[in-house]
């Protein structure tokens, strides 16, 4: 479990991984960043009190080297992958185990049940929960067991990974996707079951949830500089957004100026407004659909779901012309996007 700046929920996301009821021998190894909000005292009180929590240090923060600090520090021939942001429902080690063994793959992973605490936390976590909000990957709702792309956390065998060569340490965001396409390519099986779920909590405010997801944009750009076509189309949703927003703006512009009218000013109108205008009609009612919540969670809505389009889209327009250079996530290091020292 990499660890920062989590005093919020670490204590509930440790409790959820050492409930587990296992018939093999256990460990939870915490891959400790600078944290400045109180979470390694935490940790360390936790650790103090139950020798199954093991702690090494992350000083680079990253998800990828932590990972692989606490994967190399470990003991045992099986590797749950689990965040300190996430708990893992009841039985969820065992299912997973089992799945391993009755399948044969190389890693398994299953579905990412967000949940919110506050109107706004339940605004995003609907649209994380939504193939509108985050495009429809299995792990996001699906309910057809199978082979996968990749896998959410995912528990994976330790002698797969190490022939593969770990996590990549020069990736920031999306280190799982390329672990998991790596582990494939290797002629290895990822496998989604649907029978595990592990509770998400997203971030708890418009700033935190906006920088997130510019950074996990910026890193899919830079993954389709690396691997190209491997990605998705999913993936090319959002930037279209973000250039169709663009032309509307300039094209705006002109008409405003009196350099475009006429014919042409009427069939750029129709290319470029109708198509925003689609959008916002679905945004409108993604917030009205039954389900949405209360009033202030519907109105979260409207503005969560463009921000994590437009957000995302953004990233992955940088991340693709210019590639993510040392983009981190920022939501939870105050106003920063550089990496800590």
């Amino acid at each position: 479990m990499p660890v920062l700046n989590e005093r919020a929920y670490l204590e509930h996301a440790i409790r959820s991984v050492l409930t587990q009821e296992l018939t093999v021998p256990a460990e939870l190894v915490l891959a400790l960043g600078p944290s400045t909000d109180g979470t390694t005292e935490l940790a360390q009180r936790l650790a103090a009190d139950d020798d199954r929590i093991r702690l090494v240090d992350n000083p680079a923060a990253h998800i990828p080297v932590g990972l692989n600090a606490a994967i190399r520090a470990s003991r045992y021939d099986t590797i749950v992958r689990v965040d300190a942001h996430s708990e893992l429902s009841p039985g969820y080690a065992a299912r997973a185990l089992d799945t391993l063994e009755r399948t044969g793959a190389a890693n398994v992973g299953g579905v990412m049940h967000a949940d919110g605490r506050t109107p706004f936390q339940k605004a995003v976590a609907r649209l994380y929960n939504s193939p509108v909000g985050l495009g429809g990957g299995a792990y996001h709702g699906g309910t057809q067991e199978g082979e996968a792309e990749s896998a959410y956390l995912g528990v994976m065998r330790r002698t797969v990974i190490e022939e593969v060569g770990l996590f990549d340490e020069s990736i920031r965001r999306g280190e799982d996707w390329e672990l998991n396409l790596r582990i494939r390519q290797a002629g290895h099986l990822v496998w989604f079951d649907p029978s595990l779920s592990v509770t998400y909590w997203p971030r708890e405010s418009w700033l935190r949830l906006a920088r997130q997801f510019r950074a996990t944009g910026a890193w899919r750009g830079e993954l389709v500089r690396r691997y190209g076509r491997r990605n998705g189309i999913r993936f090319f949703a959002p930037p279209a957004l973000v250039v169709l927003v663009a032309t509307a703006l300039i094209v705006g512009a002109l008409q405003l100026t009196g350099a475009i009218s006429g014919l042409i000013s009427a069939i750029l109108s129709a290319v470029v407004y109708l198509p925003l205008l689609a959008y916002a009609l679905l945004v409108i009612a993604v917030a009205s659909l039954p389900g949405g919540g209360r009033l202030r969670q519907r109105i979260w809505t409207l503005a969560v779901l463009p921000t994590m389009h437009l957000s995302w889209g953004l990233g992955f327009l940088g991340g693709v012309l210019r590639g993510a250079g040392d983009t981190v996530d920022a939501s939870r290091l105050g106003t920063r996007n550089t990496p800590l020292p």
